[in-house]
Parts: C-alpha cells; structure tokens; sequence
C-alpha cells in the first residue's frame, strides 16, 4: 500500500490471485474483466500472466494485480512465488466437472500453507452458462462457501454473468481488511477513516442473504 500525500488520498496496489484445476476458465475469467474478451479455444496457461484493474473506492485509487497460472500438476513449481505477497484470491471450479469442485478443499489448503497475511476469499462456480449439464448444484457450492468462511458466486466467463462483480467483491474486501488494520494502527488511526462497505446481497423476496455469500441466478 502507498500514500499520495500531495492529494491527500491513498493509493493501493492489491495482489489478486486465481486458482482451481485446469480448463477451469481462470484465464477467460480474468480476460473477460481485464479486457472484456473470451477466447473459445483459449490453451493451458503455461506459466504466469497477470493484469492490473483500477478502481475508485471510496474516492481512493486501488489497483489490482490480478494473477493467472497453470492449475496442472507439472506447474506446481511456481506455488511460492505465485502466492507470495497475496491479500486476495478467487478459487475457481467448473459447474460442470465434479472432479474440479472436489479439488477445492486442495487449493484452499494450499492458499493457506504459501499465503502469509489475511486473504479475501472468494469459491467460484465458473461456467454457469452450462446449466444443462451442470454436475455441482449451486446448494453444494454455496454450503462449502458458509463451511469456510468464503465468499460465493457462480460466473460466466462465456456471458459476463457476475465476472466483474466477484472480482470487485474480493477487491473491495481487500480494501476493507487493509483499511481495518490501518485504522486500528496507532500511527493511522486518527489520519484515515473509510466507510464499511456492506456486501449483503438483497433478495427480491426482501430476505438477507448471509453477507459472505453470493451467487448467481441458476439458469
């Protein structure tokens, strides 16, 4: 994190980091936010390949450094670096393969041992579109998200369904959790003061949904 003195504001650089099995959609899904692309035949990532995304909250600068890898065995090799320095991470499985959502309880082990700071964490059902051969029920998805304390949304990279909105949830947790260790610094606390951004997602029937839980309309 940096300040910009001059303005008076602050400027923030978050790292962002997407995992799950491979042919997920991490790649289509940080394309489709970064770039508003989809690639239909887009290959295995080999290696790492990151974007940066601007936002303005709460009248301040954060940026994101979002990065993409290989969710493939024979890549593992770049695990340490690729976690280091993380305060945010979207866990991505295909609605359609049961094989990757059972992989979930892996990679958040994994998030866990390599990550050294708070993450903001968000279990994402990719591939919504897929409805008609949709092997994880958005129940099972949701369940696991409460059991670990994660954020929940099904996506899809292919439409756009809620892709800029996971990211911006997990971005904004971020900022929140960042925001609330300043505050509670002695050296900060009386210079910054950020509103709480709530993140209850209304129902139409009026209802409140748990607040670390979101997720798509099924289709």
């Amino acid at each position: 994190m940096s300040s910009d003195e001059e303005s008076g504001g602050e400027e923030y650089l978050f790292k962002v980091v997407i995992i799950g099995d491979s042919a997920v959609g991490k790649s289509n899904l940080l394309s489709r936010y970064a770039r508003n692309e989809f690639n239909m035949h887009s290959k295995a990532t080999i290696g790492v390949e990151f974007q940066t995304q601007v936002m303005d909250i709460d009248g301040k600068e954060v940026k994101a450094q979002i990065w993409d890898t290989a969710g493939q065995e024979r890549f593992r090799a770049v695990t340490s670096a690729y976690y280091r320095g993380a305060v945010g991470a979207l866990v991505v499985y295909d609605i359609s393969r049961r094989t990757t959502f059972d992989s979930i309880a892996r990679w958040l082990d994994e998030l866990k041992t390599h990550s050294d700071t708070t993450v903001a964490r968000m279990l994402v059902g990719n591939k919504c579109d897929l409805e008609n051969i949709r092997a994880v029920s958005v129940e099972e998805g949701k369940n696991l998200a409460e059991a670990e304390g994660l954020f929940f949304m099904e996506t899809s990279a292919l439409d756009s369904t809620n892709v800029k909105k996971a990211f911006e949830i997990v971005i904004r947790e971020i900022y929140n959790n960042v925001s609330r260790k300043v505050l509670n610094s002695d050296t900060y606390k009386a210079e910054l003061s950020v509103n709480r951004v709530s993140l209850v997602d209304n129902r139409t029937d009026g209802s409140k949904q748990n607040p670390n839980l979101f997720s798509c309309c099924s289709r």
